[in-house]
């Protein structure tokens, strides 16, 4: 008798970096929520059995939830997502309730709502350390109240002890029902360099077609084997995620970086591991880190793109389908053909391997057996349009207003162009 995979719910679930890794560990998502439209669709291009809910969560409630994905009453066995945090204590209240934090309440209350017998809540360093740590144990408390244990003392995980080969440091607050065993945080599994992911792509710059196509046809050499991991070569015996059918000869999310030959020198005599004094893009060293990638401001905040990395070896800064590597996406793994929000999407995401090694431990206290899927999901339906929707685009698709999030403005696309040279 084949048991069935647990489930998971993905609450701000950007393009599905954790939604990725809890399918690794053997769980399904058949709901994610997500207001951004463009991270919807490229969300729905990459998990096709998954529903997504594009609104926000302040206006859904769990019963909600459990109807547009179809669940009824089935049992929910964990809940996970990362809400902004933005605002802090004032003078004689709770941080919770000041309304920059609505978005953690409203987590909190669809928790609740929802009833998982665990939840993963992940967010920025920074809570741990100074003023915020008490918005972070009013937070405990709001779970403890909601019949929550929390797993403590809290721990802040690298994703560079996890084969992610970048430096990214990320609060995780685990819990489980009340009565339910608590899991562990997850050990350390190892290192990955740079060159030892990224390595085997070929230069974008070889490629005319990358300068109007974020995809071409290339020869690969891959031989690293995190590399051939996330090329689909080798087989993951921890991977548990459905298989996807996709093209091995297509190099995807390249999109060219067209830059000034005084940038390019520039580029060029930078030292590893140290910063380009004019653009302040930080260059990477084949044999250590990547520094953490960001995500930049959205349309609302100025749409400002976040320094990208230069290549260890071009005299260039990375392509996202090189970020993506440095972040563990597999090469399947597709990103909306624009740079601005391909590189958005995974700033904003947790390394799906770090999020695998977080939902493993929650596995192992379920104590299910589990078998990898057989039959490959067909990547978006045969939908790439949905990797081009422009921000009016994506919020007709999903039949929501169109000034949900803010458009960019040319000033904003000006501003980008210059700055990445």
């Amino acid at each position: 008798m084949t048991v069935p995979r647990p489930i998971g719910i993905d609450l701000f679930a950007g393009a599905g970096g954790l939604s990725l890794g809890f399918e690794q560990a053997g769980f399904d998502v058949p709901a994610a929520v997500e207001i951004d439209p463009i991270h919807c669709a490229v969300h729905g291009f990459n998990f096709p059995g998954s529903t997504g809910i594009c609104a926000s969560v302040a206006d859904l409630t769990g019963e909600a939830i459990r109807r547009r994905a179809g669940l009824g009453d089935r049992e929910i066995d964990v809940v996970f997502g990362g809400a902004p945090c933005q605002g802090f204590s004032l003078i004689g209240k709770r941080a919770l309730d000041d309304p920059r934090n609505q978005l953690v309440f409203h987590y909190v209350r669809l928790v609740r709502e929802l009833e998982p017998n665990y939840f993963v809540f992940e967010n920025v360093k920074g809570l741990t350390v100074g003023p915020h740590q008490r918005f972070l144990r009013e937070l405990i408390e709001a779970f403890q109240e909601a019949g929550y244990d929390v797993l403590l003392p809290y721990r802040v995980l690298n994703a560079a002890d996890f084969r992610v080969p970048q430096d990214r440091r990320r609060l995780f607050l685990i819990g489980a029902k009340s009565g339910w065993p608590l899991p562990a945080y997850p050990t350390p599994t190892g290192r990955t360099t740079v060159a030892e992911a990224i390595d085997d792509l070929p230069d974008a710059d070889r490629f005319p077609e990358l300068l109007v196509s974020d995809s071409v046809t290339v020869a690969f050499d891959t031989v690293h084997p995190y590399a051939r991991l996330l090329r689909g070569l080798d087989g993951d015996p921890g991977d548990y995620a459905h298989p996807r059918s996709f093209d091995p000869t297509r190099l995807t999310s390249s999109l060219r970086t067209e830059h000034t030959e005084l940038s390019r020198r520039r580029f060029t005599v930078t030292p590893h591991g140290k910063v380009e004094p004019i653009s302040r893009f930080h260059k990477l060293a084949p044999n250590g880190l990547c520094n953490t990638l960001r995500a930049g401001t959205d349309s609302a905040r100025g749409a400002f793109t976040s320094p990208r990395p230069i290549h260890y070896r071009f005299p260039r800064v990375i392509t996202v389908r090189e970020a993506a590597r440095l972040h563990s996406y597999p090469d399947w793994f597709r990103f909306h053909a624009t740079k601005w929000h391909g590189f958005r999407e995974i700033g904003n995401s947790v390394p799906p391997l770090l999020g695998r090694a977080v939902a493993g431990e929650i596995m192992k206290v379920l104590g299910l057996i589990l078998k990898k899927p057989a039959q490959p999901l067909l990547l978006g339906r045969g939908k790439e349009r949905l990797l081009k929707f422009d921000m009016s685009e994506a919020a007709a698709y999903f039949d929501i207003p169109a000034n949900t999030i803010a458009q960019r403005t040319r000033s904003s696309t000006r501003r980008e162009r210059v700055e990445e040279r």
